[in-house]
Formats: C-alpha cells, structure tokens, sequence
C-alpha cells in the first residue's frame, strides 16, 4: 500500500526529467550519423554547417526545437495524469 502511494510523488521528478532527456537523445544523433556516415537529418545537419547552408540550419533547429516543445507539452500533461492535485491556475485566482 504504502509503494503505490509513494510511487505516484516519485514518479514526477522522473518525469521532468524525461523531457530533456528524450530531446537531448534525438539531437545527440548529430555526431553519430557524421561520425558513421548514416544517412539522416544528424547528417544533413552538420554537412549544411560546413556548406554555410543556412535555410537547412533554419529548418532543422527550428523543427528539432519543435520536438522539445512538444515532448515538454506532453509530460506537463502527464503531470495530471499522475497526480490529480496538479491542475492549471489561471491569473485570477
């Protein structure tokens, strides 16, 4: 009895700490595919730095910051699901 109730207020730092850590995964393929010669958007990513490619640089910070923002979206999301006592506060109360 007393784990599941001690499982559910653990389980939100753990949570915070996904978010990051899923972002920092994705992009941490950058080195990886240059460093193998992968082929994917690490690749593409790196070759548009050397080339002065700014457009690709653009489009790919923009989307991977998309990534992060989603993935941070959905874990204070999961905020509720955990723990019902979260709830969002509006400027009026």
């Amino acid at each position: 009895m007393v784990i599941r109730h001690g499982l559910r207020n653990a389980l939100i730092p753990v949570l915070s700490f996904i978010g990051p850590l899923f972002a920092s995964v994705i992009t941490g393929t950058f080195v990886v595919e240059k460093i193998f010669a992968i082929p994917g958007i690490g690749k593409y990513f790196v070759d548009s730095i050397f080339n002065r490619d700014y457009p690709v640089i653009m489009g790919t910070t923009i989307f991977y910051s998309a990534i992060l923002v989603v993935t941070l979206f959905l874990i204070d999301i999961s905020y509720r699901l955990v723990d019902p006592r979260i709830k969002l506060v509006s400027k009026g109360d």
